[in-house]
């Protein structure tokens, strides 16, 4: 391991009692990763009570995500030596160099509004076929995609809902009023015709000729 550095909330002075720990890894280049990242697992089952770990894996890179006893989560990233960067803001090093840092590409307002409009089909399809917990999860869907648009249009965090908090109370008081309460037929309808209307206005903020376009199959989605 020739550098480690701290990111997310404990590199930018956020941190607080909910913060995890996130430590990244600068494995060397004659290190084999999947040694490191073994020893490293196995050090931490060692000297903590940790209940279980799971792995994501990104651009080369392995995110091992830890989960403690008392919930406390540390995640620890494998970093290949010419790979090893800040990639967003929250980026200290503690210790070894680091290559040229990069900034995370912009969400794609297009993606995101199709996206938007796919959960939008398999939530009629779920109402349709009398899928109530299914219908739920699409909608959910379709809201998270609104979401991430509004945060892009704001200027705001899109990713995960970090900044959702942040966004005009009109636009959430909207969404709220858009959540299913249960999986009743008539409820679930109810929410997906506000949620996809709130989808296509959310569209048209960023492209109105899109959302033109997206006018009748939108319709055609609030059966």
């Amino acid at each position: 391991m020739s550098a480690a550095a701290l990111v997310g909330s404990a590199a930018t002075g956020r941190e607080d009692a909910w913060s995890d720990i996130d430590l990244a890894l600068r494995i060397g280049s004659a290190a084999e990763p999947g040694d490191v990242s073994a020893r490293w697992t196995a050090r931490l089952y060692d000297e903590f009570e940790v209940a279980h770990h799971l792995d994501v894996l990104a651009r080369g890179v392995l995110y091992r995500v830890f989960l403690l006893a008392d919930s406390l989560q540390i995640d620890i990233s494998f970093w290949p030596a010419d790979r090893f960067r800040a990639t967003e803001p929250g980026f200290k090093l503690v210790f070894g160099t680091a290559n040229t840092p990069t900034n995370p590409a912009p969400l794609d307002p297009d993606h995101l509004a199709g996206m938007g409009w796919l959960y939008g089909l398999h939530a009629r399809s779920a109402i349709a076929r009398g899928r109530g917990w299914q219908a739920l999860m699409m909608l959910d869907g379709v809201r998270d995609q609104i979401i991430a648009l509004a945060c892009v249009r704001h200027g705001l965090n899109p990713h995960h809902g970090r900044d959702a908090d942040k966004l005009p109370s009109e636009l959430l008081d909207e969404l709220m009023r858009a959540r299913a309460s249960t999986t009743d037929d008539h409820e679930l309808r109810r929410a997906n015709k506000l949620s996809i209307e709130a989808l296509l206005r959310e569209i048209a903020r960023h492209d109105e000729a899109l959302a033109q376009r997206l006018v009748m199959p939108a319709e055609a989605l609030t059966f």
